[in-house]
């Protein structure tokens, strides 16, 4: 035999892909240089020309906050939302992206404070217009860091164009739907408890609050009854109340039983007196107090209607000398506690309105930096209310409360708190004189809603302060003066849960979830006490707490802030304008709080969507992480259903949360933030955006060193299919293609494969399933390409004769995949798409003006898949059978196979089919009772070209017939 070294090298003949795309990525380095090229060419531009006419579809970009970098969170929502839009426009239809910003509110203003404090300078001393300019400053600055990070991120929209709440026609239009609500009479001033943050001197909303635990002071306190007309007996009896506020028991009015609760007298020798608490919590009071309790006589709630007891700190005289009523409480319940609730209207939700409906009014106590007022009888001056040393056992509260004989039990609980999400601190409930809008009273009419008409309320002149004789005039409740009251009209709770009903949401949880909080959430509280945002531009009488309403007065209000912005309303001369309209400016004051951002950010659709789509026209969706149910999603609803009276979107999808790759919140504390700006600077955006694509982002989600190298990977993995199909479709032409009724077997199931997948990833697209999308495209380009197709047709590709059908058919089959494929991979890749398409087209524009890949349905043949199903089995069962001889060194590759095949019923190919199928020597079929597969390593010589074993091969590194006809002719 003949030394094969010396047979000739037929290298050169085989025709191996060709192409400069690289295996390598490099993306850190080269997608700067794409963002740069679609800003050139203006792609975002170029797109809405072309799509102009076209189905629009558009998702409403919710605001995030102008302030710091942008963190996992942000760049998790916006990539999601990209992905989103891409797809759509994918789809053929107008799909715009307008970034926006949130720009007012309090986390700008406490910065720009701290800057003053690091001064020692008090921000109350700076005018007002030049802080609000520091303010806007200081946002725009941080929109301009954030507007250049989230391009970063491939991010396509609007860039140059956002909303912003701070400019001016959006502030404006943030005015104009505030006094729509006051048209409609939704619009009121009221004094309410509301969370109060004492840092930060503001209302907040419960969206701007966050619950952590804490450990407070929890105290029983004995109430002396001095009253009791339905049980006499229980005069001089002491009825205990628990609670982990001591500090409200200063402002206490009242006492709340259960009418269906069952009381108990208990005698406690150690006190010369008998107390009452609830029989179902007698065994718990005892252990608090540590003392024993002899259970007495026993009574029905009811039977304390009308009784009265004396505050522990009678003796003060003026407030704490009035008698505390008895009330029935829906509320109280025996689950802690003593079955009896200690009232402070001040500052409970539940207290308020039970006081307020026996006639008790709040006595505001506390002042707006969380102290006792000076003039209070007892604690007035003595500092923050929740300072833990002025609740503490031994503190002066607790102390006094000893002194008085009325103090049980003094002891710490571990319980969750309201604190502020911005300072941190702690929030209390306070009632203060603030701006609503009503959920449950009915709309009157507006243009959108119907014929105008509103009411005036009442107010409730003063209230009683601490001193004997000090009082103090709050409005609790102020509204319109003006035309007749709408009495038959929806409330806003009412549309609000209407147009839950009749919106999408992804997933459908969110549903309940949003629907049970607006069904139990109170009155909409829009006021801050603050100086940076859009202020509540009305015209108010202190006295009466009335608010004028005036259309024409308001419609030049709005169109001072369309010129000059919201800072006009601080230096207008508000004397002229009153007088110009005819009317009283001895009456008639401006307001001087600000709204509630929650407020700005709900109305975006209007000076948004509306502003630049039309009137009427409204989002097709909304995306937000699910904290968002509270939040923008809420506060939008609330807005357009109260001003237009429908939901500002069709649909709504929340996802969840970033979290590390342990599944822990990320905190700089426990040094597990993952960066997104890191991981792009290291791996570069579509890595990240593959991460997103990938996740099941309806839940929280992880992310890390393992999490990213996975997703890495699978980025490899994809970009090597599109480096083949580049190298292998080098110089196709339109004169080899073949029609797909012509292909082989192979070809035209691999096509019916690239139908299914298509349906599956519109399915998903539908569905914003891009967990689903993203798995069905890997799977497929690994599975059923890579694994499969390419494997079995790399022989054909690269010794076949060009003008071979089978090679000209798998060419065309390849080019039908790689329009489509790189069209899939665009939202979610934009980089690595652009980069695909730009290396086979360079001349043709970007991959992202493209629309969906035409697919057949025609291509669906499920006979075919059955068939092929069957084989692609069969071949798992031979590459089983083979790799053990494998690992042994038994044969080098599977070509040195010769695979005999017993099976029961014959496949669908023929033993030459299924040696290019098997990727072996030779195949042999016989019928026997059950599949067997026997592997033996062939005699037949190698093929010096295409390295095939075959029986007319004399020689090893002689030319089969195949390739002596391709290389000789």
């Amino acid at each position: 035999m003949s030394d094969a070294t010396s047979k000739p090298d037929y290298r050169d003949t085989v025709f191996l892909p060709k192409t400069d795309f690289p295996m390598k990525a490099g993306l850190a380095a080269k997608e700067p240089a794409i963002l740069a090229k679609w800003q050139s060419e203006d792609l975002y531009g170029t797109l809405r020309k072309q799509r102009a006419g076209r189905e629009r579809w558009i998702l409403h970009d919710g605001p995030p906050y102008a302030n710091g970098d942008i963190h996992m969170g942000h760049a998790m929502n916006k990539v999601l939302k990209d992905i989103i839009v891409r797809s759509q426009s994918l789809l053929g239809k107008d799909a715009p992206y307008v970034p926006g910003w949130d720009c007012h509110g309090l986390p700008i203003e406490w910065k720009v404070e701290e800057q003053y404090r690091a001064k020692k300078q008090n921000k109350d001393d700076v005018p007002v217009d030049q802080f609000r300019a520091e303010c806007r400053a200081y946002a725009q600055k941080w929109v301009d860091v954030q507007r250049d990070q989230f391009k970063r991120l491939g991010v396509m929209g609007d860039w140059d164009d956002p909303y912003l709440t701070m400019k001016y026609e959006a502030e404006a239009a943030i005015a104009g739907e505030l006094l729509k609500f006051a048209e409609t009479g939704q619009l009121y001033r009221g004094a309410k408890p509301v969370m109060w943050s004492p840092v930060e001197k503001t209302a907040l909303a419960e969206a701007e609050v966050e619950y952590e635990d804490i450990t407070s002071t929890q105290i029983d306190v004995a109430f002396e009854i001095v009253e009791a007309p339905l049980a006499p007996e229980l005069v001089g009896t002491r009825a205990v109340i628990w609670t982990t506020t001591p500090w409200t028991i200063p402002v206490n009015q009242a006492l709340a039983y259960g009418p269906d609760v069952e009381y108990v007298r208990v005698d406690m020798p150690e006190y010369k007196s008998l107390f009452l608490v609830a029989a179902d919590l007698v065994e718990a009071f005892s252990r608090r107090t540590g003392l024993a309790c002899y259970e007495g006589e026993t009574y029905k709630g009811s039977q304390l209607a009308g009784a009265v007891a004396r505050h522990p700190m009678h003796a003060k005289g003026g407030f704490f000398a009035k008698p505390r009523p008895f009330l029935p409480g829906d509320f109280v319940t025996t689950d802690a506690g003593t079955g009896l609730v200690h009232m402070a209207p001040d500052h409970g939700e539940d207290d308020f309105l039970l006081c307020k409906a026996h006639g008790i009014d709040p006595v505001f106590a506390v002042e707006d930096n969380g102290f006792y007022r000076a003039d209070w009888a007892w604690m007035g001056g003595q500092g923050s209310v929740i300072a833990p040393k002025l609740n503490a056992p031994d503190g002066p509260i607790c102390t006094g409360l000893r002194e008085a004989g009325a103090l049980l039990a003094a002891g710490s609980m571990v319980h969750s708190y309201p604190h502020s999400w911005r300072s941190k601190a702690k929030v209390i409930f306070r009632c203060t004189p603030q701006w609503f809008i009503a959920m449950d009273k009915p709309i009157a009419a507006s243009a959108a809603l119907g014929p105008r008409a509103s009411t005036s309320l009442s107010t409730n002149g003063f209230n009683e302060a601490g001193q004997e004789n000090s009082v103090r005039p709050e409005p609790v409740e102020g509204r319109a003066a003006s035309e007749a009251p709408a009495t038959n009209g929806p409330t806003l709770r009412e549309l609000a849960l209407d147009a839950i009903e009749h919106t999408r949401f992804v997933p459908d949880k969110g549903r309940n979830r949003i629907g049970s909080m607006v069904a139990g959430r109170p009155d909409w509280v829009i006021s801050r006490q603050r100086a940076w945002g859009v202020p509540i531009a009305i015209y108010v009488d202190p006295k009466t707490g009335r608010y004028l309403d005036d259309k024409g007065l308001n419609a030049r209000i709005v169109e001072a802030f369309k010129a000059g912005g919201a800072d006009v309303w601080y230096t207008m001369d508000h004397a002229a304008l009153l007088a110009e309209f005819g009317h009283d400016t001895t009456v008639w004051q401006p307001v001087t709080d600000i709204l509630d951002v929650w407020f700005d950010s709900g109305s975006t659709h209007a000076f948004t969507v509306e502003a630049r789509y039309g009137e009427g026209v409204r989002a097709d969706l909304y995306l937000e992480g699910s904290d968002q149910h509270r939040g923008w999603f809420q506060s939008s609803l609330l807005e357009s259903c109260g001003t237009r009276g429908r939901a500002p979107y069709d649909a709504v999808l929340t996802h969840g949360f970033a979290l590390d790759g342990q599944g822990r919140k990320m905190s700089k504390s426990l040094g597990n933030v993952v960066d997104p700006l890191k991981v792009i600077n290291e791996s570069g955006a579509d890595i990240l955006r593959l991460w997103v694509a990938s996740t099941d982002y309806f839940e929280d989600v992880r992310i890390g060193k393992e999490v990213l190298a996975g997703t890495s990977d699978a980025y490899r993995k994809l970009r090597n299919t599109f480096r083949y199909l580049l190298g292998a479709l080098d110089g196709f032409g339109e004169e080899e293609r073949v029609a797909v009724s012509e292909m082989p077997e192979l070809e035209r199931y691999v096509l019916h494969l690239l139908a299914k997948l298509d349906a599956e990833l519109r399915s998903a697209t539908d569905a914003f399933e891009f967990n689903r999308y993203a798995r069905a495209l890997t799977d497929f380009a690994n599975a059923d390409l890579s694994a499969f197709f390419f494997d079995i047709r790399k022989d054909c590709l690269y010794c076949d004769a060009p003008e071979s059908l089978t090679r000209r058919s798998y060419r065309t089959a390849l080019d039908i995949l790689f329009q489509a494929l790189v069209r899939y991979a665009a939202p979610i890749l934009c980089f690595t798409a652009e980069e695909v398409w730009g290396t086979r087209y360079p001349d043709t524009g970007s991959v992202h003006l493209l629309e969906w890949p035409e697919v057949e349905g025609l291509w669906i043949d499920e006979g075919l898949a059955q068939n092929w199903q069957q084989l692609r089995d069969l071949r798992l069962t031979v590459s089983a059978a083979i790799e053990p001889m494998r690992k042994a060194k038994e044969l080098g590759s599977s070509l040195q196979a010769r695979v005999a095949i017993g099976s029961p019923e014959r496949p669908a190919a023929t033993p030459s089919e299924l040696t290019e199928l098997f990727i072996v020597s030779d195949v042999q079929l016989e019928t026997t009772d059950s599949t067997q597969v026997v592997v033996h390593v062939t005699d037949w010589h190698k093929c010096g070209r295409c390295w095939r074993h075959l029986p007319e091969v004399k020689e090893d590194g002689d030319l089969c017939d195949r390739c002596e006809s391709v290389v000789h002719g």
